[in-house]
């Protein structure tokens, strides 16, 4: 039998993954979140080098940050891409611009040019983060969704654990050697074309009319969604940008620094992890509570702290609320979006996470000038914390008055 016209089309199955692709797809997870950072600790050498350059420190400091507002800005155009053409061609031309990109790095002696080549990579990113979690997303369905998106965010943090480490010692070496890591992602690149299958999906007819407004309210939570992806990013990233400098007040070294800033990566690993078997018995609301009760909470145990170690206590706090957020969110919009709108709507994630990251140091700068670093933590821990205590307590007025209705 065929269907009538303009009946809905039903989705298409998509067959079951190989082991291969499987591991090729968080294997380019791990690519992303450590993407910009992987050249800080060439920074120093990179500003005395092109100290002669009006504006030297800005630049050089730019050539970190602009990779994180291309990838914002890019992320949207990924999505469509990934909705008309496909999430493996924009997964394998993902992964070749970054190595490209990312290794320029290490041939050109032109400040203006190495900028250029920073923006591209975070073009490439954007990229690999849409075509990563909607190929994700269109893989799975349920508890197996988000025990993947557990693990997607899980591997992404494992980049920067390794990865960030491995550029801190080619950087002694030479500051242009930390650029190569980028070319691994060509052996990925390889193992995409060969391992990964466009997925066939399907088109749904137009909605009726009684559809629409359900259709606006989905839309108002996936607003509600990236909103909070940009806040929590924005205050997870004051770990990198204000605690080396809060640390230096204990007296710590570059290697300590770089050692309690990794705690807060390596805990979000273990939030992720544990984040699946979460998700089966909570709510995404109850999870996302609870996520920003733990930045919160991590974020004044650093603002109170008298000593490295309550600092990296704050850190380990903080660091285990991401692993969490992050799956979630993703898990919240796949569940809103249509499979033919998961590549857009997946990558408004994308562009407010990176967001997130490159205005953190721009929004949180006033607070740090009027209460110091410490204070600037520990405002925005109490703020987070309040916010979560007002969203629990909504959230159990909207079950008791459903309760009084019913």
């Amino acid at each position: 039998m065929t269907a009538e016209p303009g009946a809905p089309s039903r989705p298409i199955a998509p067959q079951a993954p190989t082991r291969l692709a499987r591991g090729t797809v968080l294997a380019a997870a791990a690519l992303t979140i450590m993407a910009a950072a992987i050249i800080a600790p060439s920074l120093p050498a990179m500003r005395q080098v092109f100290a002669d350059i009006p504006g030297a420190d800005l630049l050089v400091k730019l050539a970190l940050t602009v990779t994180s507002l291309a990838i914002a800005v890019s992320a949207p155009l990924s999505g469509m891409v990934a909705d008309r053409l496909g999430r493996r061609p924009l997964l394998v031309s993902g992964l070749v611009l970054y190595a490209v990109s990312g290794t320029a790095g290490f041939f050109v002696s032109d400040l203006y040019v190495l900028l250029v080549t920073r923006a591209l990579l975070g073009v490439a990113v954007g990229g690999i983060m849409t075509a990563v979690s909607a190929t994700i997303t269109d893989w799975f369905e349920g508890p197996r969704r988000a025990s993947f998106l557990g693990l997607q965010q899980a591997f992404a943090s494992l980049g920067g654990v390794v990865f960030l480490p491995l550029a801190g010692l080619l950087a002694t070496v030479n500051w242009r050697a930390p650029f190569w890591v980028y070319a691994v992602s060509t052996v990925i690149a390889v193992f995409a074309l060969f391992s990964l299958r466009e997925e066939p999906r399907s088109t749904p007819a137009a909605a009726p009319a009684h559809q629409q407004s359900a259709r606006r309210t989905a839309a108002g939570r996936v607003g509600g969604v990236y909103v909070l992806a940009l806040v929590a990013t924005l205050v997870f990233y004051m770990a990198p940008t204000q605690l080396p400098f809060l640390l230096g007040r204990f007296g710590s070294g570059p290697a300590v620094i770089g050692a309690v800033v990794a705690g807060s990566t390596v805990t979000s690993v273990v939030g992720a992890l544990a984040f699946p078997p979460l998700r089966r018995r909570l709510t995404p609301t109850v999870i996302t509570t609870i996520s920003v009760a733990l930045l919160g909470a991590g974020w004044l145990l650093v603002g109170m702290a008298g000593s490295v170690a309550q600092v990296v206590a704050g850190l380990l706090v903080g660091g285990v609320g991401v692993g969490f957020v992050v799956p979630n969110l993703n898990l919240r919009l796949s569940e809103l979006a249509r499979p033919d709108q998961r590549g857009r709507i997946l990558s408004g994630l994308v562009a407010g996470i990176f967001l997130g990251q490159f205005l953190s140091p721009l929004v949180v700068q006033p607070l740090v000038d009027t209460t110091g670093i410490a204070g600037a933590f520990a405002w925005t821990g109490i703020a987070m914390t309040a916010g979560a205590a007002v969203a629990a307590i909504g959230a159990w007025a909207t079950r008791a008055g459903r309760a009084t209705g019913a």
